[in-house]
Order: C-alpha cells, then structure tokens, then sequence
C-alpha cells in the first residue's frame, strides 16, 4: 500500500466494515487511475512533440539568418524559467499538501463517507500527481512568459537619472520594479493555491471523522503560517506600491503629487506594517483558538485600509491641495514637464523663431529653386491608385503602398514616390488557385514603380515614371527585381525545386527562373518535410515529387513579421519602405524600444511614456537576409537589449553608405513627439497648469472630408542653412483657433540625423494656418466654379495634401487637384493650387500658378510630349473622339473572341488615350 493511500485511511479512518466493497472499489478504481495515466501521458506526448516541432523548426529558420544565438537566448530563458516556476509550484503546493495529508484527523469514518473511501484511497496517488503536474504547467508557463521582463532585470543599463522625490536611479523603475512585481504575484498566487488546497484536505477530513477531532494545534499552526506567508507578500505589494505612486494620475499631472508624498506615502507605510501584523495575529489567534482575534484583526485592517489608504488621501486632495493646487503642486508639475519632455525626446529640439513674411518676393522664389521642383504634388492615395491601374500590367500583381524617399538622379537631389509591384495570389483565376501554382511557381513580386514628386505628363494628367513595366526600366539600374520578401508576402513558398518559377510576364508569353538566393530553410530530408509539413499542416510538402535535394521553405517572409519575429521586444514602424540599393531592393523597418514605466513621463496612446527609435531592420527583399543596425547608441532599454543579445546589433557605422543617405525620419515616432510636444512646449509650470498656450494639429480638406493634417517629407533649405535637405515637418495652430503658430521639423540627411527643430512665428499678427488656406481656396469664385464644373460633368473631385512650404523667411501653400471618374477611374492630376500671402492661383501646372502669382521665376522640367498614337490623328471634334473611342473599343472587343491578346491590349491602349482626350476637351 502506497504512502498516500496510507494517508487516505488516515484522512478518513479504515473503512472497516465495508471491506468488500472496498475490495471492488479498489478494483475499479485503480482501473479508472491507470487509465487517467494513460491518457495524460498521450497528451503530455502530444503536446511535448507538438511543442519541439515547433521550437526545431524556429531554430532552423533563426539558424539560417545567422540569428541562433537570439533564439538560444529566448528560448533558453524560457525553458529555465519553466522548469524553475514550476518545481517551486510544484514543491510547495506537493509539500503542503503532504504535511496537511499528515496533519489531518485520523478517526473514524462517518457511516455517509465510508462509501467514498475506497474509490479515495485508490485514487489518492494519480489525482494527487496529476492535479500538482497541471497546476505546475499552468504557473511554468505563466513565468516562463515573462522571460523579457527577467531578462532586462539581469542585464540591466542605467539611464543615468533619478526620479525627483525617491531618487532612484530610472533603471529601477523600468527594468527591476516589473521584475518585483512579477515576482511577488507569481509568489501570492502560488501560496493561495497551496491555502487552498491544503484547506480542502482539512475540510474533507474533518467533515468525514465520526467523532470529534482535539488535537488540531498542527493544522492551526500550518494554515496560520500560510496566511502569514500571503500577508507577507500583500504587505509587499504596499511596500512596491510607494514606488508605483510615480505614476499616479491623482494629481494635476501624471506622477506622484502632493498628496501622494504627504499623505498615501504615509498610508502605504502604515498598511505595510499593518498588513505583516495582521498575519502574526492571525497565526496567534489559530494557534491559541481566538478566532475573534483574527475576525477582529480583519476588521481593523479592512477599516484602516479604507481611511487611511483612501479616505485621507482623498480629503486632504480635496480640502487642502484643490483649493491650493497650483501653489502645492507646481513643483510636481515640473517633475512632469522635464521627466515628460526627457522621455519622448523633446529636449533635443532646437527653438527658433521664424520672421514669417507675410509674402515671398519672386526672387526668393528663383532662389528657392531646389525646394520648388521637389514640392510634392502627387498625394500618395491617388497615385496607389493610378499606379494600380498603369503599372500592374497583370491582374495578380498589387501595389500596397507608396513609399516617400529621395535620389540623386543625373546630379540633381530629387525626391520621389515608389511603390513595390507586388504578387497577390489571390487574384489568380480560380482554376490557376492550384497547390502548385501557389507554393512552388507563383513565389515573388517583380520590381517597382518610381516618379518623381512633382512631374506629370501634360496629356492626361498621370505620373511620369522613372522606373516602369516588366522587366522594370528607367534611370535607376535594377539588377535583383524579385521581391520574396514584402508586404504582401503573407504565406510560404518553395524553391530549389524541378518547378520553375514564373518571373515576369512578356507579351503573350512568360519569362521563367530559378531562386539564386541563400533564403530559406533546407527541406532535401525525408524528416524535414514531415516536420514542415506537420508545422504548416500541409501534406503536400510530404508527398509532392517536384521537391528535391535542394529544395528550401521560405517563411516568415512578411516584413514587419521578419523582424518581429527575431525581435519581438521592439515595437515596430507601421510603414515599411523599399530603396534601391546597389541595384537591388532593400526594405527598411523602424524600429522603436518603449516603456510605460519611466517615472513622472506623460503617458500617450497605449500607455507608453518612452520612445526611441534606436534601431533600424532591414530586410533583403530577394534574400530574406536581416540587419540590425543601432541609430540611439545612447539609449539604455536598447543598451540592455545588446546585453542580452551581443550577436544581433550592429552599429550605424556598419551600415553601407549608399544605405544611410536613404534613411529617414519616421513619421510614427515624428508623430507621437509632434502630438506630445504640443502641450509640453510649455516649460513654465504655471502656464502649463493654466494651459496658456496649447497648440493642436491643424485640419484640411482631402477628397471633400475634413481630417487631420499628416506629417509630410519635403526637400527644402532651412532658413540659415546653406543647402536643401530631406525633412520631415508639420505645422501647429493654437487650440481652437485656425491661425498657424509654428512648425516642427525632423532632419534626415547625413550627421544632422534626427535632430528636431521648431520655428515659432510672431504672435503679434496674422500668420494664416492651413484651414485658412482651405477656407480661402473654398471662397475663391474661380475656383469654386472649375471644381463644380467638373463634378456636375461625372467626375469626382479630389483635393489632394496642402503642404506648407516655409521658403524664405515666409510660407507657401500648395496643394494639388485630381480628377477621378465616378466609376472608378483613372486618378489624374489636372490643377495645382498655390496660395502666398493674399494671393490664390489654380493652374494646369506648379509653374503656371507660380507665374500667375509671382511672374515667370523659375523653369521646372519640362514634361515629356504625349506618346504618338498608332491610329489616325486625334481629332479635336468631340463627336469625332466618341466615334473613335467606339472603333477601337468594337475592335479590342473582336480581338478578345479571337484570344488576340496583344492586339486586344493595344486596342485598349488606344482606347485610353482617346478617351484622356476627351476629358481633357470636355474639361477645358
């Protein structure tokens, strides 16, 4: 007999009297315990070969980026941390209960619970094991999922400040408080289980003897010294709470204030004590059997919680710091102000005043002339749109985004737009939707679309491209157009198989290829494809004969989902872009370290109250290769993550060159600094509790709707510097009023990298903001009427981004028109609107409306002339063009029956053409 079942006949006496029934119950007890055996250890199998399939097959794939070291860190904390969580859980919880299994009665059974003993005793063992394994996973895991958190907590790097009213060191507020507090709930919650548990042991015991039990000293003893172990740790949580009050919100501000350091600093100390002197009397008074003692050492703590540790402080905010605050709480205020401005990077820009002229004379217009020919026109929603529908080429590519960057183009700076031709598999016809077809041919996206910002053709109002069609030619050589991996690349592929890969269409016809690249995860072995196939639950990677030796799996092939799978403690950019480099296609990922946890800081959207953008990813499109290249070596989160991680960062200097001149400011950190800054540019902190001078984001009108301005890239020259660079910037109106107040703006080029800087215009008159623009443009008759007009003629009117564009000492609005069918068509550019001091002028082009405003300045690259059609000569006739437009529509539809396909799409060449001719006819 078992030392348990032993412990069973102890608990509930030795069933005598029922000796034949317990003979049978024992029988088909211990069947039901074999079994229950037998089925977790089945599932134990399961889950286990489940759990290491998965572990093999993220090894493999970390081993083939050269990343092993990061996947052995992780997955080795985790497994520690498992195995440690869980024998401690297991041994307390085990430990309790045995001693309660010890301790408990031993008389005799009551008549209604002699039935149950048999089927207890044999049950006692597998129950006992079984219960204390499944508690022991859950808490394992429940640690083991906190393995960054110990991880920052080990290898912690100082910031180098202090809080203001604890002077701690920032590091024990970020990485070492999450820590304690892991620690001592993960802790809580295990001795509650073992209370718990021991209890029930108790209960069932005491319930099940026949006659009275005496001699409980023991058990008192026991239970009391589980209550003194859960009070010791709620004690704790108090003695932590007194540093976690530097991010009260009870204040005027985010972090602790004046009642919080006079009165709940106070409360958590007296609570702290109380709490630990509480658990001693309750250990006293089970010992000694005063129960009143404990009910009333309750009570009092209850009351003495609530007074002291809400009432009080609640009065004392109410009675004396309210009618006081800002006297009270202005040195708290501070504290917020600096700790809030040092966590998001606002004290590294630079506050200058800017003169605003109200006007641009025409020759700082002529002597502007960089920024002029890089004023963005083309908004980036319209251009997906028409690149979608000029640059597809076939129905299963997709353009997804558009990218902002700048190139050096024949000598000159030029800033462009870009977008990566995509695959979408989706688009396939349904008989092409084979597993073939998508896993072995079908596997990347080819190449790009690039224009420049301020360019269109003259005849129809579409971009002019500097990289087109298939294969992709233009100024910019591009070597390694395959995209294996992108934005789009949600699913896995196979290359390196007898399969040939479908690389571009040419006419009627394919272009084919074969991967060249070193991506993905070698699947030549039998047991390798099992495994993948098990993994993707594809049982087609286990039996198709088109794999071969050299077959490989490429996953994890979505960008943002690369990188964030090798670094899942970096918050990601939600805007990766392509550059070219080099002749090949790199993407570029921000990536930013974050904390909710920096004392005093202001919280933003989601919690977080500290950003940097320490890291940039990038991604080989063709490869699938990752680097990590650090941008904030400063920054102490991003410091403690290559202490953890030594093999995986890379300093900024180890980033080509050719590289580094496409890195840019991203607007999503740009836009967190912009949001925040526009109260925390007020130092003073009575004209911050006053709010004197909030500023706000000014609106605009795009595709008739009123939104929020965007930050937007612009090539411009900074007023006393000597040359134009590529900015990120955005403008600021007060609160509640329309007048523009400043503007910020973020570098990107070279060692002025990151550096912020605003421009604070007068206050002593009229600067128009954008909604003024906006509004102005709206009264103007002349245009007004052109926009009416051509919505009443079927098309839909589309006011792109006004930009401002500080040039000279003054600003210059611009904003662009587009024209898009009702039913979907093409998004053309026909009109660009600028607007400088009082003035306000719509042309055909940026030049036209300079020159309506200014005189004839500056010559902008002249477009290229229409393409010269195949059919006869266009004629100005509208009855004419109609009648054209129809032949070659009846003919692209003849060719169709035919399967002519080139001739079918020349038609509808044609067809386009004429009818751009006809809207611009009907237009003018």
């Amino acid at each position: 007999m078992s030392q348990l079942q032993r412990d069973f006949e102890r608990w509930f006496g030795d069933g005598s009297g029922v000796q034949q029934s317990g003979a049978s119950g024992k029988r088909s007890g211990g069947s039901g315990g074999r079994w229950l055996i037998v089925v977790a250890i089945v599932v134990a199998v399961l889950a286990v070969a489940s759990a290491g399939k998965g572990i093999y097959t993220e090894w493999l794939w970390f081993g083939t980026l050269q990343f092993e070291s990061v996947y052995e860190t992780i997955l080795s904390t985790r497994v520690v941390l498992f195995l440690a969580a869980a024998a401690v859980f297991a041994t307390l919880f085990a430990g309790n209960i045995t001693v309660a299994s010890r301790l408990a009665p031993k008389g005799e059974a009551t008549p209604a619970t002699q039935s149950m003993i048999p089927f207890l005793q044999s049950l006692s063992r597998p129950a006992v094991v079984l219960v204390t394994a499944f508690f022991a996973l859950i808490f394992g895991l429940a640690a083991q999922a906190n393995w960054e958190i110990v991880l920052r907590f080990l290898n912690a790097q100082p910031f180098g400040t202090t809080d203001p009213v604890f002077f701690r060191e920032t590091g024990f507020y970020v990485f070492t408080l999450p820590f304690l507090d892991f620690l001592r709930g993960w802790l809580l919650t295990t001795v509650i289980f073992s209370l718990i548990a021991s209890a029930t042991i108790y209960f069932l015991s005491y319930s099940s003897q026949k006659k009275p039990f005496d001699n409980s000293r023991p058990v008192l003893i026991h239970i009391g010294a589980l209550v003194m172990g859960i009070a010791a740790l709620a004690a704790m949580s108090y003695w932590l709470g007194i540093w976690e009050l530097v991010y009260s919100t009870r204040g005027a501000v985010f972090g602790a204030g004046y009642t919080d350091m006079m009165a709940q600093v106070p409360a958590q100390w007296l609570l702290f004590g109380a709490t630990l002197l509480l658990g001693v009397l309750v250990l006293v008074a089970l010992i000694r059997r005063r129960v009143r003692w404990a009910a009333y050492g309750v009570g009092f703590w209850i009351v003495l919680s609530i007074v002291v540790g809400q009432v009080a402080p609640a009065l004392i905010q109410r009675l004396q710091v309210e009618p006081n605050e800002l006297q009270l709480e202005t040195p708290y205020i501070e504290y917020n102000i600096a700790a809030t401005r040092d966590a998001f990077g606002l004290t590294r820009i630079d506050e200058r005043d800017y003169p605003a002229v109200p006007m641009p004379t025409a020759q700082d217009i002529a002597d502007g002339d960089l920024t002029i020919r890089n004023i963005r026109l083309w908004d980036h929603r319209p251009l997906l749109d028409t690149y979608n529908q000029i640059q597809t080429i076939r129905t299963y590519y997709d353009f997804l985004d558009v990218d902002i960057d700048r190139y050096t183009i024949n000598g000159d700076y030029r800033q462009v737009m870009l977008s990566a031709r995509e695959l979408a598999k989706d688009k396939l016809p349904s008989e092409a939707q084979t597993w073939v077809n998508r896993t072995l041919q079908y596997t990347h996206g080819y190449g790009v679309a690039m224009s420049p910002v301020n360019e269109v053709r003259l005849d129809g109002g579409l971009p002019i491209l500097w990289l087109s069609d298939l294969p992709p030619t233009g100024l910019i050589p591009l070597e390694r157009p395959g995209i294996y991996y992108g934005e789009n690349t949600t699913d896995y592929v196979i290359i390196g198989t007898s399969t040939e890969e479908f690389d571009y269409p040419v006419g009627t016809a394919n272009a084919w290829t074969m991967y060249e690249g070193t991506g993905g995860v070698p699947i030549g072995s039998l047991f390798r494809r099992a495994v993948y196939a098990w993994e993707f639950s594809d049982f087609n990677i286990l039996i198709s004969a088109q794999l071969t030796e050299d077959s490989r799996i490429l996953y994890h092939r979505q960008v943002a989902e690369r990188v964030g799978n090798i670094a899942p403690f970096l918050t990601l950019d939600s805007d990766p872009y392509i550059v070219i480099l080099d002749g090949r296609l790199v993407w570029i990922v921000d990536c930013y370290t974050t904390s909710t946890r920096y004392p005093f800081s202001e919280p933003y959207r989601g919690g977080i109250n500290y950003i940097r953008n320490s890291v940039k990813a990038v991604v080989d499109a063709y490869d699938g290769t990752v680097d990590f290249y650090i941008t904030e070596p400063e920054d102490p989160i991003i410091r403690t993550y290559t202490a953890i991680f030594p093999d995986l960062f890379q300093p900024m200097d180890a980033m080509p060159e050719g590289l580094r001149a496409h890195i840019r400011y991203p607007v999503d950190i740009f836009d967190v600094q912009a949001s925040v800054y526009r109260m925390y540019h007020m130092q003073d902190a009575r004209v911050f509790y006053n709010r004197e001078d909030p500023w706000a984001i000014p609106r605009e009108f795009y595709a008739g709707r009123e939104q929020l301005m965007e930050p937007y890239y612009v090539i411009m020259r900074l007023p006393d510097e000597e040359r134009e660079e590529f900015l990120l910037m955005l403008p600021f109106t007060p609160v509640d009023r329309n007048n523009a107040i400043a503007w910020l703006a973020a570098r990107c080029d070279g060692d002025n990298y990151g550096t912020l800087v605003v421009y604070r215009f007068p206050k002593d008159r009229l600067i128009y903001g954008p909604s003024q623009i906006e509004n102005r443009i709206q009264q103007d008759t002349a245009i007004t009427e052109q926009l009416a007009l051509w919505s009443r003629g079927g098309a839909q009117v589309i006011r792109g981004n006004l930009l401002v564009i500080p040039l000279a000492d003054s600003t210059l609005y611009v904003e662009a028109v587009f024209l898009q069918a009702d039913a979907g068509g093409l998004p053309e550019l026909q009109r660009v609107i600028v607007a400088a001091g009082d003035e306000i002028a719509m042309e055909r082009t940026l030049e036209q409306a300079l020159a309506a405003i200014f005189g004839a300045v500056v010559d902008l690259p002249e477009p290229p002339p229409p393409p010269d059609p195949d059919g006869p000569p266009i004629s100005d006739d509208v009855r004419a063009l109609i009648e054209q437009a129809q032949s070659h529509f009846d003919r692209a539809q003849e060719y169709l029956r035919q399967g002519n396909w080139a001739a079918y799409g020349d038609e509808l060449a044609a067809l386009e053409r004429t009818l751009r001719d006809l809207a611009r006819l009907t237009a003018e």
